[in-house]
């Protein structure tokens, strides 16, 4: 029996977003890209550890995000592999957007890249940044996990 596809396959996600920020709102954006971009997004070579999302004249940008071009790309095009991509939402949106960002303390942070529909998607999030303690926090409850799944383990062996 043939196995379903995934319906939304991730390409690439930012793991550290989550420790690093408290995230209020998520939204989905689309991306405008090149065709080696394409390419190289299907065979896995992206990363947005670094990445961020930043407003000019009501128009978002993604910078950071690096998408690594293909040994396979054109000649007659120079490939970037930081270059900055345009995300597509609403006006309505944006808008909404801009306003919470100029808040005290909220930024916009790109959390995953995902296919929908045959079209590249990132997700990004209204974040505010954790303090110090909170990431304490954050390792402690992780760390407290981790110990009662190996104690659970051991206990059922």
């Amino acid at each position: 029996m043939a196995k379903k596809p995934d319906p939304n396959p991730r390409i690439a996600e930012n793991k550290k977003a989550a420790f690093n920020y408290f995230f209020e709102e998520r939204h989905e954006a689309g991306m405008v890209l090149h065709g080696w971009e394409v390419k190289a997004l299907r065979a896995g070579k992206a990363q947005l550890t670094d990445g961020y999302v930043t407003i000019k004249d009501g128009e978002l940008f993604l910078i950071g995000c690096q998408i690594n071009p293909l040994k396979t790309a054109s000649t007659h095009v120079s490939p970037e592999a930081a270059r900055t991509k345009k995300l597509l939402m609403h006006k309505d949106e944006i808008r909404r957007l801009i306003g919470k960002v100029e808040q005290k303390g909220y930024t916009l942070v790109p959390l995953k890249l995902y296919w929908k529909n045959g079209r590249a998607k990132c997700e990004i999030a209204l974040a505010k940044g954790k303090a110090e303690r909170d990431k304490r926090d954050t390792i402690r409850e992780r760390e407290g996990k981790r110990e009662v799944e190996r104690a659970m383990k051991s206990r059922h062996r």
